[in-house]
């Protein structure tokens, strides 16, 4: 009974979510090398609007790189100076995978952070057939933007203990397919955000607080400056 409150609480999270997101992004550019944030509220940034997105975009900046996210979402706090993503809370793989193609087409990203499936497990949806759906939507990313780096996450855990073995469970899937990916040639990088974050990052079991959103941010950008061109070269320094 306390799992299933736990789980419920999380749902009624994601549905409070749902309900205060901003309609399509603004479009803020600078010019630079374009990333696509892609996935749910973890992206969206639930409980520290901008989530991740807030340090990684201050180490790109830091490093003195160009870049530009991009999406038809946008939210975080002023000091995030792009705002745009592809995070919408409460949605499943089956539902990034059902408009992933037009919004590739439409911002054309050079590199592209997924961290999707927490809301099937959260939702029981077919959770055996996940990873399925997981490779079917990195399929439809490489064959629309072949040129593209798509770096796939390990879910970030969940605060409780069925949950969270689920979690792993589908994590475990995650390097059998991103091998498939590589062998097939397509540009595809496995990324461990589990490791990265425990429970205590977690408030409600879920989503993280700004310690560990930026947890996520720096497992983000090592992946990035491990793969040569995903996010460009960094600007000359000045002086």
């Amino acid at each position: 009974m306390k799992t299933r409150a736990k789980m419920l609480a999380a749902a009624a999270a994601v549905v409070v979510a749902i309900t205060g997101l901003p309609g399509a992004g603004h479009a803020e550019s600078n010019g630079g090398v374009r990333i696509m944030p892609l996935g749910d509220s973890i992206t969206y940034g639930t409980g520290d609007p901008g989530g991740y997105r807030i340090g990684l975009w201050k180490r790109l900046a830091a490093g003195r790189y160009t870049n530009d996210f991009v999406g038809s979402q946008f939210n975080g706090p002023g000091s995030l100076w792009d705002h745009d993503h592809e995070g919408h809370p409460g949605w499943r793989i089956d539902q990034i995978d059902a408009n992933i193609t037009g919004w590739l087409r439409t911002y054309r990203p050079r590199s592209v952070l997924l961290h999707i499936g927490t809301n099937d497990v959260l939702q029981n949806y077919n959770v055996a057939g996940a990873p399925g759906r997981l490779s079917t939507l990195i399929d439809h990313i490489t064959a629309t933007a072949p040129t593209a780096d798509v770096f796939v996450a390990k879910l970030i855990p969940l605060g409780w203990g069925s949950g969270d073995a689920t979690v792993r469970t589908f994590n475990n899937a995650l390097p059998g397919i991103v091998r498939d990916k590589v062998n097939a040639g397509k540009r595809v990088h496995l990324v461990d955000q589990y490791s990265a974050l425990t429970a205590a990052d977690l408030p409600d079991g879920v989503h993280p607080n700004a310690t560990g959103y930026d947890k996520m941010a720096a497992v983000w950008y090592r992946a990035l400056l491990s793969v040569p061109g995903s996010i460009g070269n960094p600007r000359a320094a000045v002086g």
